[in-house]
């Protein structure tokens, strides 16, 4: 009886080993409380508008809520350092954008690794500029644009969501292979820059389509060219800036998520699973779309890490050749 009672001891013990315990309320499944999702930008830009659309569909599949936190300033750098810092537990991701890297190429020393310091998940949009106008400046098209600048180099402003972000960049860049020379007028942000456009202090600028549809559809502004290799589904009218007369031009924005450095590859697989999930869904690509955004992932968190690795080669060159510089 003794013998049998150590053996059902036993079999007993083996069970417990292998899980059939009450749960240990230390390790609950991810995520066992709400996501910070850090936007390195000002609310209401082009990185804000698509990032809250993905928060809120992760907070119905993730079931914890991910809230989303702007943290603007320094081309990104602010936001990224803070998610560099973080626990590496999957309760702080990045918002990362091509600006992470225009900004690494831009300054000499941060106090991160843009590219090591962060743990991958996958792209989530892609997206064009667009180049506008003032209505009261005098000209219908990037041709016109590019005759008035040549007629008065320097004279025409240009405005930025900041020194070293992809608006700045994108001009500079037009400005270079169209042979021309307009002043660039860097601000804190993109709400701000849009204000001073609208008021007309400023006549031209390159920012995202998402916050400019409603000013461009009302006749507030004028849009001249995309900046990518295709017209814009919501801007079908308008053309590409290289059809406009500006060959080889192409600049386009993306965004995608990351953790810090270190998130365990279960919580990263998880992660890219579930953002695939959403990104995939016609409704969440349909909302992206309104707000001139298109959806672009890679299979594997891996692949993500290669396009990344890429677009860190890929803005330094461009920075490079624009002459953008901190001024």
């Amino acid at each position: 009886m003794r013998v049998s009672l150590r053996v059902v001891g036993a079999v007993l013990c083996g069970m417990t080993l292998a899980g059939w315990s009450a749960p240990d309320a230390g390790a609950q499944p991810y995520p066992a409380r709400p996501i910070r999702l850090i936007i390195p930008f000002s609310a209401g830009g082009a990185a804000d508008v698509p990032g809250r659309i993905l928060a809120q569909r992760m907070t119905e599949v993730l079931g914890q809520q991910v809230i989303v936190e702007n943290r603007p300033g320094a081309g990104s750098a602010i936001g990224a350092e803070a998610a560099a810092r973080a626990a590496p537990d999957g309760y702080t991701l990045l918002m990362i954008s091509n600006t992470h890297f225009v900004t690494a190429a831009l300054h000499r020393k941060l106090p991160y690794d843009p590219l090591n310091d962060y743990s991958p998940v996958t792209q989530v949009t892609s997206a064009p500029n667009v180049l506008v106008v003032h209505p009261s400046l005098p000209v219908k098209s990037v041709k016109d644009l590019i005759a008035l600048a040549r007629a008065k180099p320097g004279q025409i402003d240009y405005a930025s969501s900041g020194q070293g972000s992809t608006q700045h960049l994108t001009g500079a860049l037009f400005c270079a292979m169209a042979g021309i020379q307009m002043t660039h007028i860097p601000y804190r942000g993109s709400g701000p820059a849009t204000a001073d456009l609208l008021g007309g202090q400023v006549m031209v600028a390159f920012p995202g389509i998402a916050g400019m549809l409603s000013h461009i559809k009302s006749g507030k502004l004028r849009a001249l060219g995309v900046t990518g290799s295709k017209r814009s589904a919501e801007l079908s009218g308008v053309p590409t800036i290289a059809e406009a007369g500006v060959k080889g031009y192409e600049m386009v924005a993306w965004f995608g998520l990351s953790g810090p450095r270190g998130l365990s590859r279960d919580i990263q697989t998880k992660l890219h699973a579930d953002t695939l999930r959403v990104i995939k869904s016609p409704d969440i690509q349909k909302s992206l779309a309104a707000v001139g955004q298109e959806v672009a992932w890679q299979e594997t968190p891996e692949r993500f890490f290669e396009f990344l690795k890429t677009e860190s080669v890929k803005w330094a060159k461009v920075v490079k050749e624009s002459g953008a510089r901190l001024e």
